[in-house]
């Protein structure tokens, strides 16, 4: 195994079996002061009592994963997207059932990336839960603050390093926000941002990300309008011999006829394998059965059935 400082974010020959070949399909729930605060109401940081409420309600987003396996959902291309601040026992549930699952190492709601454990610390977590790919949500500009992209690049090079030298996946979800003169330019107008703006940012952002010395196996891609755009994207996160690094639909927790709309844009378009959908799958269902409207079986059943239909919907389009 390759040793690795961590207080010197220096990988020592490291190999790289950079990529992820395998379609996949991940039901994300990650979600946590979102999370307890939109959906059960619970403000600033929860009581003991608070906190499992919220690990139960995952628990069903969860039950719904495993309905969809047991309904024909092909388990080797399943995955789950869980934190370990609320759902540390489906972590561990999912590793004894050998699923193929992702665990975020960001702090939760921060416009700048940071370790939610401390750059000391996020080794030691990754290695007590041992997930098939460690995951972080970047907001990154290549037109905003010089200083704030170079402070993320340096920690997030201290993670990639890191990975690759211990053997681990790499999932990296980018969010380009709009510096406020890019969206000045389309007269304020945010859908139009996301089609016109949007995609060429994503581009360079990940061109930056790379020449950072920041190597993703897959990029987590907000929902594209335009299929042409998904293949430049594609392109970029592929070059120079990165022939095996994929990139997923991130479905942003939007409304289902968009999400299939980015859905059928990226399916079939090379270096593209799936999608990384959360609350567009679990919301409703979820938040129906915790306002008394409908049995937790009946909420599982309904998150797994939308789960199988989002990877119906890819796989038609691949």
């Amino acid at each position: 195994m390759a040793e690795f400082d961590v207080t010197q974010g220096m990988a020592i020959d490291g190999p790289r079996d950079l990529g992820y070949t395998k379609n996949l399909y991940i039901l994300a729930f990650d979600h946590r002061g979102s999370f307890q605060k939109k959906m059960l109401g619970i403000p600033g940081a929860p009581n003991e009592e608070e906190a499992a409420r919220i690990s139960d309600a995952k628990r069903v987003i969860f039950e719904g994963f495993q309905q969809a396996i047991a309904d024909g959902a092909a388990r080797e291309e399943a995955g789950l997207l869980v934190d370990e601040q609320f759902g540390a026992e489906i972590a561990r549930a999912a590793k004894h059932e050998g699923l193929t699952f992702a665990m975020p190492v960001e702090k939760s709601g921060q416009d700048e990336f940071d370790f939610d454990y401390g750059e000391d610390g996020f080794a030691e977590h990754i290695l007590a839960f041992d997930p098939s790919f460690t995951k972080v949500l970047v907001r990154y500009n290549p037109d905003g603050d010089p200083e704030l992209n170079s402070r993320q690049l340096g920690r997030l090079k201290m993670l990639s390093d890191w990975l690759h030298a211990n053997g681990r996946r790499f999932l990296f979800e980018l969010l380009v926000p709009a510096e406020p003169s890019q969206l000045e330019a389309v007269g304020g107008v945010a859908g139009r941002y996301d089609r016109e703006v949007r995609p060429g940012l994503m581009v360079r952002t990940i061109e930056e990300v790379q020449a950072g010395g920041v190597e993703p196996d897959i990029w987590k891609i907000e929902g594209i309008d335009a299929r042409e755009d998904c293949e430049r994207i594609a392109a970029m996160a592929r070059r120079d011999g990165r022939d095996r690094v994929a990139c997923v639909v991130l479905g942003r927790g939007a409304n289902e006829e968009a999400v299939i709309h980015w859905l059928q844009q990226g399916a079939g378009v090379p270096g593209y394998i799936g999608f990384a959908i959360g609350r567009t799958i679990w919301w409703d269902a979820l938040k129906a059965y915790l306002d008394g409207e409908t049995s937790r079986e009946a909420a599982a059943k309904t998150i797994g059935e939308n789960y199988r239909r989002m990877i119906e919907v890819y796989s038609a389009g691949a």
